[in-house]
C-alpha cells in the first residue's frame, strides 16, 4: 500500500483520514468518507482501484470533467476510462472491450448510464472489485445538490452483493449523512467524517457597495492568479465578464445560457491556465480539479452554507493560501426571496427559506466565521481566534448607533413606512433628486439630519437594523421598509442599537510551515512555463502534470537528480520517467546561473 503511495503518486504519507479509509476498501469493507475539498478523496478509491483485482467503478454526475479525471489518473499511471455522451459509438466500443479484457483498473460512468439495463448487464459479466459513488450527496433530498438520477444508486447492493460500495462526498450535514446511508444500504460501512476546517483558506465577508468596483479592486491585489466569480444570474455573469475583459483581465463567462460548445471551450480555458478569471453561475465548479484557484469571490449571496461551503472550496486545492470573499447586503435577499416565492413545491419552498436565513446570518455574523461554518456542519472549532477571516483579522469595536438609528426609524414612520432604503438614505442625507422634491420629503424634519455621514454609512446602518430584526422589508422586486417591535423601544430611548465595527485588518498568519525552504519565485515561474508547455503539448490540464505545492517544492529544495526528485511531494516513479528529466534539465541550467544557489 505505502510502496504504491509512493511510486503511482509521488507521496511519502498519507493525509489525514486517507489510510484508514483506504485500508477499509482493502479489506473489503463498505466506505462513507465526508471528506473536505482538497483532502484527497480520489487517491482514497485510486489506490485500492489498483491493489485489488477486477475494475472499480466511479459514478459520478461530472461528465464535462471525466475525461481530466482519466487523464489524471492516467498520468499516474493507472488504467483508467470513462463512458459517457460525449463519445463516439466507436469510442465507447473500445472502451467496453477493454472493460470486458480486464483492461481497465478505473471506470468513470454518470448515474445516467447505470440506469440502462444493458449497461447493468455488461456489469454482470465484469469482476468488480468495488463501485465509488463521488458526490454522494446528490443521493439526498436533504441536501443542497438533490438529483433524481442518483436514487437508482440503491440498487447497488441488491444488483451487485458481492461488490463493495464507497461513497465520498464534501458537504454533508448529519442529517444528509443518515439519508445516504440508508438510501444506499451500506453495510457496517467504515463512516469517516473528516474535520470541515480547510486551513488555508481566509474567509473574507465585506459590505456590498459597488460590486464592478470592489471585484476589479479584489483583481488587482491578485494580479496573474486563477481565481472563480460566482454571480446569482445569467445575465450578471455576461455582464461582469465583459466588464473585466474591457479591463484587460483575461475573464471568460460559464452560464447555462451558453451553448455546449461555448462553455466547455471557456472551461477548458480556464483550466488550463488560458484564462485567469472564470465568472459563472453555480452551474460551474462541481468537481473542478484545478489545484492552484487562489481566490473565489461570490459577489452575490448564496443559495445556501453548503453551496458557499463547496464554491469556497475550490479555492486552494493544492493546500496553498487562498481567499475566499463574500459581498453583502440585505439588499440581496428580497432578490432571493423573489425566485424562492416562485417555487410551486411548499416543503421546497420552505427549505431555501431556512437555508436563505442560514447563510444571511453567516454573513451578518460578528463571530469568527470559521467557527460559524464548522458550527454549522456540527463541528466544534477549537480555537478562539482562527487568524484567518475578517472577523479575527480584524481590530473591532462596539459602536453605540441608537442616536442614527431614531434618524432612520424617524424617517420611516413620516414617510408611512412605503418607500425603500435608498429613498430613507436619501432622506436623511439631505438629498434634493426629483423624488425627494415630488413627495415633499426635503421639508420633513428628518430631512437631512444624517449630513455628517455619508450614504455608504446609512445603507450599513440599515443592513444592520434589518439584521438585529428592528425592522424588515416587504416580498417582491421593489421592498418597502417596515418597522417591528423593536423598534418603538429605541425610538423611545429604551433599547440602544450597538454595532461591531472592523477597523484595520491584521495580516494573515503565514502558511508555510517553519521548517520549510521559501521558494524561489522566479525559478517558480519557469517551472509553471515549462508545465503549461508540456501540457499543451499533451493537450492536458497543468495540473495534471505537477500541482503548483510541487513545484513550489522544486523551486524551494532545487532537485538536481532522479532520486532527490523522487523526494519532492507529488513526483512518482511514472511521472518521474516521463516529465523529470526536463525539469531537471531546466534547474540545473537555474542554478548553474545563479552561482549562489549552487547546490
Amino acid at each position: 500500500m505505502l510502496d504504491t503511495l509512493r511510486k503511482l503518486f509521488g507521496f511519502r504519507e498519507f493525509r489525514p483520514n486517507q489510510e484508514s479509509v483506504v485500508r477499509a476498501l482493502l479489506a473489503k469493507r463498505d466506505v462513507l468518507a465526508i471528506m473536505p475539498t482538497g483532502g484527497g478523496k480520489s487517491l482514497c478509491y485510486q489506490l485500492p482501484a489498483v491493489l485489488l483485482p477486477g475494475t472499480c467503478m466511479v459514478i459520478s454526475p461530472l461528465i464535462a470533467l471525466m475525461k481530466d479525471q482519466v487523464d489524471g489518473a492516467r498520468s499516474n499511471g493507472i488504467r483508467a476510462a470513462f463512458l459517457n455522451s460525449s463519445q463516439s459509438p466507436d469510442e465507447r466500443d473500445e472502451v467496453m472491450r477493454h472493460l470486458l479484457s480486464g483492461g481497465i483498473d478505473l471506470l468513470y460512468v454518470a448515474p445516467e448510464r447505470f440506469i440502462l439495463s444493458h449497461f447493468r448487464e455488461t456489469l454482470s459479466r465484469v469482476p468488480l472489485s468495488m463501485a465509488v459513488i463521488d458526490e454522494a450527496h446528490c443521493i439526498s433530498e436533504w441536501g443542497h445538490d438533490f438529483r433524481p438520477d442518483y436514487l437508482s444508486l440503491s440498487d447497488l447492493v441488491t444488483l451487485f452483493p458481492e461488490t463493495l460500495v464507497a461513497a465520498f462526498t464534501a458537504t454533508a450535514t448529519h442529517r444528509v449523512q443518515q439519508d445516504i446511508l440508508q438510501k444506499l444500504a451500506l453495510r457496517d460501512p467504515l463512516i469517516v467524517r473528516a474535520s470541515f476546517d480547510r486551513p488555508n483558506l481566509l474567509y473574507d465577508v465585506r459590505f456590498k457597495d459597488n460590486p464592478d468596483a470592489q471585484i476589479v479592486a479584489l483583481l488587482k491585489s491578485n494580479p496573474g492568479k486563477a481565481g472563480i466569480i460566482y454571480r446569482t444570474s445569467r445575465k450578471s455573469v455576461s455582464d461582469t465578464a465583459a466588464m473585466l475583459q474591457a479591463k484587460g483581465f483575461r475573464a471568460l463567462p460559464y452560464h447555462a445560457g451558453l451553448s455546449d460548445t461555448d462553455r466547455k471551450r471557456n472551461q477548458e480555458a480556464f483550466i488550463r491556465d488560458e484564462a485567469e478569471v472564470i465568472v459563472a453561475t453555480i452551474a460551474f465548479g462541481m468537481g473542478i480539479d484545478k489545484s492552484n484557484i487562489r481566490f473565489v469571490i461570490h459577489a452575490d449571496l448564496p443559495k445556501s452554507i453548503e453551496n458557499y461551503y463547496q464554491e469556497t472550496g475550490r479555492a486552494g486545492r493544492d493546500g496553498e493560501p487562498a481567499t475566499c470573499t463574500l459581498l453583502f447586503s440585505q439588499g440581496d435577499i428580497p432578490k432571493v426571496r423573489f425566485f424562492i416565492d416562485s417555487m410551486p413545491d411548499e416543503a421546497e419552498r420552505e427549505r431555501a427559506l431556512a437555508a436563505l436565513s442560514k447563510v444571511t446570518a453567516f454573513a451578518s455574523t460578528s463571530v469568527c466565521r470559521r467557527r460559524t461554518l464548522l458550527d454549522y456542519f456540527g463541528e466544534r472549532y477549537p480555537h478562539e481566534n482562527c487568524n484567518s477571516c475578517d472577523i479575527c483579522l480584524g481590530t473591532r469595536e462596539v459602536v453605540d448607533c441608537t442616536l442614527e438609528a431614531q434618524m432612520l426609524l424617524s424617517a420611516i414612520v413620516r414617510t408611512e413606512e412605503r418607500f425603500g432604503a435608498a429613498h430613507i438614505v436619501d432622506i436623511v442625507t439631505g438629498s434634493q433628486n426629483k423624488k425627494i422634491l415630488d413627495f415633499g420629503h426635503d421639508r420633513l424634519k428628518t430631512w437631512g439630519v444624517g449630513k455628517h455621514h455619508d450614504k455608504k454609512y446609512w445603507r450599513r446602518l440599515i443592513d444592520e437594523l434589518l439584521a438585529q430584526k428592528v425592522i424588515q422589508k416587504t416580498e417582491g422586486l421593489y421592498p418597502t421598509l417596515f418597522l417591528l417591535p423593536k423598534a418603538s423601544r429605541i425610538l423611545k430611548s429604551e433599547e440602544r442599537i450597538d454595532i461591531v465595527r472592523v477597523l484595520e485588518k491584521k495580516k494573515a498568519h503565514p502558511l508555510t510551515k517553519p521548517d520549510e525552504a521559501p521558494a524561489d519565485s522566479q525559478l517558480f515561474d519557469l517551472l509553471r512555463s515549462l508545465r503549461k508547455q508540456i501540457a499543451d503539448e499533451q493537450g492536458i490540464p497543468p495540473y495534471i502534470v505537477f500541482s503548483d505545492r510541487t513545484l513550489h517544492d522544486m523551486a524551494a529544495q532545487l532537485p538536481r537528480t532522479a532520486e532527490a526528485m523522487l523526494t519532492i511531494s507529488g513526483v512518482g516513479e511514472v511521472k518521474l520517467q516521463r516529465y523529470g528529466g526536463q525539469f531537471l534539465r531546466l534547474i540545473d541550467r537555474y542554478c548553474s546561473d545563479h552561482d549562489e544557489r549552487k547546490a
